[in-house]
This record gives structure tokens, C-alpha cells and sequence, in this order.
């Protein structure tokens, strides 16, 4: 079992900032997917971004076209934390964020996003004002 737990979410301005975190705990595989997504009322949920962690070989990042240039994803493996720093905030970028984790398999292709992932944490809400 797998828990995932966010953290840094709140309400900022558009052209502002935000980190967002994610503790896991429990017992990964050796390789995996880490990945955030976000959810706005009356929208179908959307991947943000994903990184493949493989101890031998260079961690793999894919983002959102929408989100590319502004989000940043990465993994700390000794913290076993996952991170995303968010710059130049738009209002579309309102939504609930969570992370989620696929396990036995680091690789992945463009269509990420919907695939089954296998845990997911229960999200931090970003809210961006114009």
C-alpha cells in the first residue's frame, strides 16, 4: 500500500507562484510513474505533468502543452517527495491538484494521462485570481 499526501496549495494571484508537494510512504517499486493531475468542477480530470523514476536511467518528464515553460516537476527520491513549482499562474490553472503514482514501470508515452494509475492522494486546491 502506497499513501500519497499534498501540501502547498492556496490562493494566489495570475503571474504568481506556487510549490506544490507530495509525501509518499510505503513501499515503491523499483521503478515507477509520479505524476500530477488537476480537476476543475465540471471538467474531466487532466494530467499535468509525469516523471518516469528508473535508477538506471535519466528520469523521463513529460508536462501538458498548456502547462509547458511555467510547471516543473520533480522527484526526490531520499525524501521520497514529489514536487511541482508552479510560475506565472493563469486562472485556468484553478483546480484541485493531486499526485498519483503507477507502479512496476517507469516508461510512458503521450497519451499518460489515462492510464490507470494506482494510488492517488486527495489534493490541495490552487485558486489563481485575475
Amino acid at each position: 500500500q502506497v499513501q500519497l499526501v499534498e501540501s502547498g496549495g492556496g490562493s494566489v494571484q495570475a503571474g504568481g507562484s506556487l510549490g506544490l508537494s507530495c509525501e509518499v510512504s510505503g513501499r515503491l517499486s523499483t521503478r515507477y510513474l509520479m505524476a500530477w493531475f488537476r480537476q476543475s468542477p465540471g471538467k474531466a480530470r487532466e494530467g499535468v505533468a509525469v516523471i518516469g523514476v528508473d535508477p538506471g536511467a535519466d528520469d523521463i518528464r513529460t508536462y501538458r502543452d498548456s502547462v509547458k515553460g511555467r510547471f516543473t516537476i520533480s522527484w526526490d527520491n531520499a525524501k521520497t517527495t514529489l514536487y511541482l513549482q508552479m510560475n506565472s499562474l493563469e486562472p485556468e490553472d484553478t483546480a484541485l491538484y493531486f499526485c498519483a503514482t503507477k507502479l512496476y514501470g517507469a516508461s510512458h508515452g503521450p497519451y499518460w494521462e489515462e492510464y490507470d494509475f494506482d494510488f492517488r492522494g486527495q489534493g490541495t486546491q490552487v485558486t489563481v485570481s485575475s
